[in-house]
């Protein structure tokens, strides 16, 4: 019998920036959460009201350094920036494999990138990149 629960090793994500896709070994950590803006109205003559509203996706993955392919795509969005005033996007691909054996599919489009960590370097230590990521939306395919 399978499990019946996710336990992480059952996830996979893909980036592509600007329609060409990254490859990004040995991603280690994946989490995203939902933004929203509080909506709120005080009326005099009856209860608050209060929601949310969708206001983009924030997240975060972690990647074993394998290559030099997320320094290398830093290294060109800022290098499209300062040279032309061109900032790009991307699209996240989240795929989860399901107890039930069907696949999830999550795309998060209109992203950002920020390198928050580029690792550190030790002796005998694998060197482990951090990225932050902002996106508009994230749809189910």
């Amino acid at each position: 019998m399978g499990n019946p629960y996710s336990i992480g090793r059952d996830c996979q994500v893909v980036l592509l920036w600007n329609g060409i896709r990254i490859d990004l070994r040995d991603v280690v950590g994946f989490q995203a959460e939902q933004q929203v803006k509080l909506q709120r109205s005080d009326p005099l003559n009856s209860v608050p009201v209060e929601f949310n509203t969708p206001a983009g996706w924030r997240g975060q993955f972690h990647m074993d350094r394998g290559s030099s392919a997320l320094d290398d795509l830093i290294v060109a969005i800022e290098a499209a920036f300062w040279n032309a005033g061109v900032i790009g996007s991307g699209t996240i691909y989240q795929y989860v494999s399901e107890a039930d054996g069907s696949t999830s599919t999550y795309e998060f489009t209109g992203v950002a990138l920020t390198l928050s960590n580029s690792g550190t370097y030790k002796a005998e230590v694998i060197v482990t990149q951090t990225i932050n990521f902002f996106a508009s939306q994230r749809n189910r395919i």
